[in-house]
């Protein structure tokens, strides 16, 4: 079991951010699911303990534990919802990575999933229809920060082509404002807040891209990210070691030449799909995408 436990660290450590979160997510699925099993045959009541890890909509609540903005991106309630959730964040974090960053998608799932929250408790707070129920409201699953990636992937490459089944190419933009749709509509037919809070981690995706887009000198939201990380770093940087930058000249026509091969096989990409990719094409672009 030691040993196990080993492996699945160390894989977890050299894997990507992408891989990192669905792990985190599956990880503490399974956890969660043990815990019930036990509580099950001894008759505890885990429920009163899960509670506190769930996003309340009624702010009293909220108050004593703050720390459910983020515990309640990483609970689901099934293995479907979470299955179903997975799935479209590797697809999409896969896509989002073509041309933004790691550190990019982990600001896209943790800051989407926290503004999916807000709309939450404000929705639950001043729409009518809502607050009657907001006393036992609570939001838990990765839907909202999965959806601000998809927003942001569709935001940052409109025109990247999935090929369907059935249906054949249909461009991302399509796919999203077709989810952005499903969940305006869904609203008055089930689980409102849910559906609410999706649409908070949309606007968020959709704004981060567009943020990056015309702040190209200075990402507001990632600096800020950055500062709140800091606080948990345990880097030493007595021992940073610092490389001899190269010139002005040769390092932007360096950086020019990638960026211009990159858009290549992008544009190669939204033509004919991935899969008219070689060999060559795919490690440039998976490189490229670690950075």
């Amino acid at each position: 079991m030691k040993e196990l436990f080993k492996k699945l660290s160390y894989k977890y450590r050299k894997s990507s951010t992408l891989n990192k979160i669905i792990y985190l997510n599956i990880g503490v699925f399974i956890i969660i699911s043990i815990f019930e099993s036990f509580a099950f045959i001894t008759q505890t009541n885990i429920q009163y303990y899960l509670e506190k890890l769930f996003l309340p909509a009624d702010t009293n609540k909220l108050t004593s534990r703050p720390w459910s903005f983020l515990t309640y991106m990483f609970l689901h309630n099934n293995i479907f919802h979470l299955l179903f959730n997975m799935m479209w964040l590797y697809f999409a974090g896969n896509i989002f990575l073509l041309k933004l960053t790691q550190k990019n998608l982990l600001e896209s799932y943790i800051l989407g999933g926290i503004c999916g929250g807000l709309l939450f408790i404000i929705s639950y707070n001043y729409i009518p229809n809502l607050s009657i129920y907001k006393i036992n409201a609570k939001a838990l699953g990765s839907s909202a920060g999965v959806l601000a990636i998809v927003i942001a992937s569709a935001t940052s490459s409109p025109n990247y082509n999935i090929k369907l089944p059935l249906i054949g190419l249909v461009k991302l933009r399509t796919i999203a404002i077709i989810c952005v749709l499903l969940d305006i509509i869904s609203i008055p037919k089930g689980n409102a807040g849910g559906h609410i809070a999706h649409l908070g981690g949309a606007l968020f995706g959709y704004l981060y891209v567009k943020q990056l887009k015309y702040n190209k000198k200075t990402n507001i939201i990632s600096e800020l990210f950055s500062r709140i990380t800091q606080l948990f770093s345990k880097k030493n940087k007595l021992y940073k070691v610092h490389k001899r930058p190269k010139s002005d000249y040769a390092f932007n026509k360096e950086k020019y030449e990638k960026e211009k091969s990159i858009d290549i096989i992008l544009e190669k990409i939204s033509k004919s799909g991935y899969e008219s990719l070689n060999k060559y094409e795919k490690d440039k672009l998976f490189k490229s995408s670690k950075k």
